[in-house]
């Protein structure tokens, strides 16, 4: 946790840039009845019954220090689809980087061994030589700013009907040129020292000498506990 708190609290290098990534899945949901259009005090309306078109997924990458963001529709999640997701970054939007650090969570296809699924070994290393992963802890996705991104999109534009990929893909490259258009960045403002304080459960204490690391409640504890440990007996 702390490794990745750290990598956002550093100010932006074009040379070593730190970008998020996720996916997620989306629906696509056709309609079976044409909408009624909108009419003066009357908003769109549609009939309850829908028609399922299957599902797609959205890679989502969120530079958050520069405003920048780009979403990847494709038909699945695979090694194959991730690795190339990593070429592009790579080739095509950061060519000139030193390093990429990537934030991402433990998904099973999120390691360097799908570079070696999809690439001969020669170009897998030469695409992973550029990056370098810090994964979020298990159960603490949270600690990824681009599901911060995926929430706006998904109030914005996933979470109507749309019925087939084409319309998917325009509609998510409008939203996603508005907002790399306005720079619209993340302002994460969680730091180390507040994790410390608020999940002080995960940092173990051996001394009340240390409680001093988790705030002044944590200390106020401590020190009741050592004073019945040590204290004056009335």
């Amino acid at each position: 946790m702390e490794d990745v708190l750290e990598l956002y609290a550093e100010p932006y290098d074009p040379q070593r840039p730190v970008v998020c990534f996720d996916e997620v899945p989306v629906q696509l949901i056709g309609e079976t009845r044409q909408p009624l259009p909108a009419q003066p005090g009357q908003p769109e309306r549609f009939d309850y019954e829908y028609r399922r078109n299957g599902t797609c997924n959205q890679f989502v990458w969120v530079e958050p220090l520069e405003g920048w963001r780009h979403v990847a529709t494709t038909e699945h999640r695979t090694q194959d689809d991730f690795a190339q997701q990593l070429k592009w970054l790579v080739d095509e939007h950061h060519p000139e980087a030193t390093l990429i650090r990537v934030v991402l969570d433990n998904l099973n296809t999120h390691r360097p061994a799908s570079l070696y699924e999809a690439f001969a070994p020669a170009e897998a290393r030469r695409i992973l030589k550029r990056l370098e992963f810090h994964h979020t802890p298990k159960h603490g996705s949270w600690l990824n700013m681009a599901e911060i991104e995926i929430s706006v999109f998904q109030r914005q534009c996933w979470d109507r009907r749309i019925g087939d990929q084409a319309t998917l893909v325009h509609e998510t490259r409008v939203l996603e040129d508005e907002r790399n258009a306005a720079r619209a960045t993340i302002h994460w403002q969680f730091t180390t020292d507040q994790a410390r304080v608020r999940l002080e459960r995960l940092y173990p204490c051996n001394s009340a000498s240390h409680a001093t690391r988790f705030g002044f409640r944590s200390a106020a504890k401590m020190y009741r506990i050592w004073m019945s440990l040590h204290g004056p007996k009335t």
